[in-house]
């Protein structure tokens, strides 16, 4: 039996919190998240503390909830994908079983890149990228003007360094892992340096580095910082990029295109540039010494507040928590760590949401010297190794079984043809 749809809600009224919540099936600092998230609309109460929302929205968005927890598409097929690389549940994820924050705080980016691809621990495995696909991949990044943004970069030199394998539309596991192996190092190659020479050899964190800090002589703490980030953020279930990748891979596309497709996904606000947007707002707190008025502004413009809540997760981040405790390791690192404490402490006054690991990423980001950008590059040269685990998978199931049907709600045919 289909659960009875709530009548109408008055157009004009506005729901409390409290109201949202029922109406929602969920708890109030549930509400404030999807807020977060571009979800809700709020708008504070005149002279009071606490949110009113837009009765529609809530009925919509209440609406939307019921649709997705049936379980079902319109068309009968699974919204969901049988997977064994990540599970996320009580405020954890893990890797093949393995606790994940565990894997990255023990072992290297590579380590944990093998264990996803293969459920096998190599140690002291490093990648190395063939000079042939290097000198390719930074051929074709060379020719893009300076503004260009890291994934403009990436993309590009993904897409040479497929023209310089014969092999690529091999689909076996060996072959694939083989690319895998080789692509990742070559993707962070063909990057530009930072103001200094190029490092081509060492573990990956170390090369990353030279192509993202001006800082020549980086302490271990600051690079096994950078390492662990990389780590930690290896795969996270189906991101809307890794969902991009098992269509690309469904359709038998190659390793070089699956990466490609998530390359393109990722560049979105919402995803892999939202790290971006947290290292401005640590900036803008930092200069100004405050985080009140940078809040402020953000909210009056209508903004979210980069850098906190995530759907998947009611406490706090755990990728964000193992980052920030690394980080509180260097002691250059304490004025942006005590900077976003402080944006989380002033949000939490009307919307109790917790640091996710964008805004981790901007701490790491900005104490080390390193631009805007650059946590948008240490998630996308991260998210590669997630993204061929994801296409390898795929490349096992039925071909093209990820084409859901599209639920019609145009003009009722026949119509009359246009004039």
């Amino acid at each position: 039996m289909r659960d009875q749809e709530p009548a109408p809600l008055d157009a004009e009224r506005r729901l409390s919190t409290k109201e949202a919540a029922e109406l929602l099936g969920v708890k109030p600092e549930t509400v404030y998240a999807y807020v977060s998230r571009g979800q809700l609309s709020s708008r504070r109460v005149t002279g009071g503390r606490g949110s009113t929302f837009d009765a529609r929205e809530v009925e919509a968005l209440a609406r939307r909830n019921r649709r997705e927890s049936a379980g079902s598409s319109p068309s009968g097929g699974e919204l969901s994908v049988r997977t064994r690389i990540t599970l996320i549940e009580s405020d954890r994820y893990y890797y093949r079983g393995v606790d994940a924050v565990d894997l990255a705080t023990r072992h290297t980016y590579e380590e944990v890149a093998e264990w996803l691809w293969t459920g096998r621990m190599r140690p002291g495995t490093t990648f190395t990228a063939p000079a042939a696909s290097v000198a390719v991949a930074r051929r074709a990044v060379d020719t893009l003007p300076e503004h260009a943004a890291p994934t403009d970069l990436l993309r590009v030199a993904t897409i040479a360094a497929a023209t310089a394998d014969p092999l690529r539309f091999d689909l076996s596991e060996d072959a694939v892992l083989g690319t895998a192996r080789t692509l990742i190092p070559t993707l962070v190659a063909a990057l530009p340096p930072a103001g200094h020479d190029r490092r081509d050899e060492g573990p990956l964190a170390h090369r990353l580095w030279t192509r993202l800090s001006p800082r020549k002589d980086p302490d271990e703490a600051s690079l096994r910082a950078l390492d662990t980030a990389l780590a930690l953020l290896v795969d996270h279930d189906l991101a809307a990029s890794t969902l991009a990748v098992r269509v690309a891979a469904s359709a038998r596309a190659h390793a070089y295109a699956a990466v490609s497709a998530g390359l393109g996904v990722i560049e979105g606000p919402l995803h892999g540039a939202a790290s971006g947007l947290a290292h401005r707002l640590l900036v803008d707190v930092l200069d100004q010494g405050d985080a009140a008025p940078v809040i402020a502004d953000e909210l009056r413009a209508g903004r979210r507040i980069p850098g906190l809540g995530h759907r998947l997760y009611a406490a706090e981040d755990p990728r964000a928590r193992a980052l920030f405790a690394l980080l509180e390791q260097i002691p250059r690192a304490e004025p942006a760590l005590l900077a976003a404490r402080d944006i989380v402490e002033t949000t939490a006054r009307h919307a109790p949401l917790h640091a996710n690991v964008d805004l981790a990423l901007a701490v790491l980001t900005t104490s080390c010297g390193m631009p805007p950008t650059a946590g948008e590059t240490i998630f996308a040269v991260a998210r590669t190794a997630g993204w061929i685990a994801h296409a390898l998978e795929e490349y096992g199931e039925r071909p093209l079984r990820m084409r859901p049907s599209g639920l019609y709600a145009g003009p009722k045919p026949p119509q009359p043809l246009p004039e």
